[in-house]
């Protein structure tokens, strides 16, 4: 079963995919923000349809302390409405220092600063869906949709 990853950011979405049988996560592409956040649903629910995903996880940003913060808000608030159009589950996922995780790898390739920002949230995306995948592997299951847990171990 492939999982799509969603990493919503202000100005860019990272999205990354498992593999069929839901185990390794790839970044896939970045999602530039139009300014009309339906036609960017419009989009993700394009990249739902393309890779064939069975679920959906988006990274909830959640603060260091472990509260919904407003850009946590935020995101509760725009999944709420991307619910209403992708035709699969949707899950919740922490993605506490995702992005940092994600920079600090792209960092060890040597990557100037210009090219990180520009993959940095498809591999954040990856970071999230990873931590998702192997949280789901070793629970044996996911309890439903519309939920944020933590990643598993220490991020960093």
């Amino acid at each position: 079963m492939r999982v799509l990853a969603i990493d919503l950011g202000s100005k860019r979405i990272g999205v990354a995919v498992s593999d069929p049988t839901g185990t390794l996560a790839t970044p896939v592409t970045v999602v530039q923000r139009s300014g009309d956040e339906q036609g960017d649903h419009r989009r993700l629910v394009a990249l739902v349809d393309e890779w064939e995903a069975a679920e959906v996880v988006v990274g909830l940003p959640i603060d260091l302390r472990g509260e919904i913060g407003p850009a946590a808000q935020g995101v509760l608030a725009e999944v709420e409405r991307l619910g209403d159009v992708c035709p699969v589950p949707i899950h919740l996922y922490d993605e506490r220092l995702t992005t940092r995780i994600a920079d600090r790898r792209l960092q060890e390739l040597e990557l100037d600063g210009r090219a990180r920002r520009k993959v940095v949230d498809k591999v954040a995306a990856a970071v999230l869906l990873q931590a998702w995948l192997d949280r789901d592997s070793a629970e044996g299951g996911v309890d439903g949709p519309l939920r944020a847990e933590a990643p598993p171990g220490d991020p960093g």
